[in-house]
């Protein structure tokens, strides 16, 4: 048995050998210069919005200045004027918390000064207790949210990587992220809705242009496959290209590729693409499958995802920044169009795991903290909600 089970373990890694190249001698860490937070970064400083939070996953901006946001537990919480309300806004009824599940993915419909939509991801359990995400449209009424319908559900989740990131796009479509739910070979079976970006209108129905609409023994919802867990989810300003952050492995088929934890992504995500999982990981390369702009080995963990657009700090006009949670930091990517140039970490080791990040429309930058999620360090007034904002000298 021992002589069968290294033998396998032996073709897998030829395979791997003769099918991806392109890993760094660094085990796939990539070459990209550090921009020197002393030279490079503006003057700043952080504030704290709200503390006493419960693992913050979406951050929120209503047009009417409410700021809206998700705790894993499966409350809506409400910051209005400037305070955190105390009550929940609104507390999902049928969420199922566990390990990485629960509450997780919000975003508001692009119209929601007219209809009031709010979207919501989160785990459930079905009639046969199985762990799902089901994804729900709700309207807001200034005191609650109201008239659940829902958008799309049965996404088979489990204890880990159940992805849940909605955004919607220029095209006024609803994107979802979902985990390959521990279940590596989902995430390259186009019957099954793990491990892929799904793509649909704002009701649920299916957009027609969907790359995989009528082909045989494909779910019609995929946009891109080939992902492990996807987190974090925008739209770059300049050429609306989809980014996306994904939670890397080291392991394929129970055998260890490199040395170190790692393999952390930034894809550039394109509908009816496969961004490989679990047949490549790393910066290895495969023909028919896309490798990410940029890897990250040892591990940092991308909870977010978020584009510069504002003028509070023109020095981030266009970068790119997301959480990282065992990182413990804020990473920037500075972007020349799909070419990272650069890369930086700000406040590192500062403010413990780091999950959600979002611009506000006055420009300062929010993000939270994750350090009640069971694999922090928890200080008395965690979690928190914290900004960034310009430092007056």
């Amino acid at each position: 048995m021992r002589l069968r089970k290294n033998l396998a373990k032996f073709v897998l890694l030829a395979l791997v050998g003769l099918n991806a190249v392109g890993c760094s001698a660094a085990e796939g860490e990539a070459d990209f210069p550090v921009v020197p937070a002393s030279k490079y970064l503006p003057p700043m400083k952080v504030e704290t919005v709200a503390e006493n939070v419960e693992i913050v996953w979406s951050i929120v901006f209503a047009p009417d200045g409410r700021v809206f946001f998700a705790e894993r537990p499966g409350r809506v919480r409400l910051i209005e004027n400037g305070k955190l309300r105390a009550a929940p806004f609104f507390t999902v009824p049928d969420v199922s918390l566990s390990d990485e599940g629960g509450l997780m993915g919000m975003t508001l419909h692009p119209n929601f000064s007219e209809n009031r939509f709010v979207y919501l991801a989160y785990v459930y359990r079905d009639e046969r207790r199985e762990q799902n995400v089901r994804v729900v449209r709700y309207r807001e009424t200034g005191e609650t949210l109201t008239e659940p319908k829902t958008i799309i559900e049965a996404i088979p989740a489990s204890k880990y990587h159940a992805g849940t990131r909605l955004k919607f796009g220029a095209d006024g479509k609803l994107y979802i992220t979902t985990g390959d739910a521990t279940k590596q070979k989902r995430a390259q079976n186009l019957a099954s809705i793990n491990g892929k970006t799904l793509r649909l209108n704002d009701d649920g129905s299916i957009p027609s242009d969907n790359p995989f609409v009528g082909q045989k023994d494909a779910r019609p919802e995929i946009w891109s496959y080939g992902h492990r867990n996807a987190q974090g989810m925008d739209f770059q300003p300049e050429t609306g290209l989809m980014f996306q952050t994904e939670h890397g492995s080291s392991i394929i088929d129970g055998v260890s590729l490199f040395k170190r934890s790692g393999g952390d992504e930034v894809n550039i995500v394109e509908g009816g693409k496969n961004y490989g999982w679990d047949k490549i990981s790393h910066n290895m390369t495969k023909a028919g499958m896309e490798t990410p702009i940029i890897e990250f080995s040892p591990a940092v963990a991308p909870a977010s995802a978020m584009f510069y657009r504002g003028n509070l700090f023109p020095d981030f006009k266009n970068n790119f920044f997301f959480g990282a949670l065992k990182g413990e930091a804020i990473i920037r990517l500075v972007l020349d169009g799909r070419k990272v140039t650069a890369r930086d970490e700000l406040f590192k080791k500062e403010y413990g795991r780091i999950r959600e990040i979002a611009e506000a429309p006055d420009g300062s930058i929010w993000f939270s903290t994750s350090n009640r999620d069971g694999r922090g360090d928890a200080a008395k007034n965690d979690d928190r909600i914290l900004r960034i904002v310009p430092a007056t000298k």
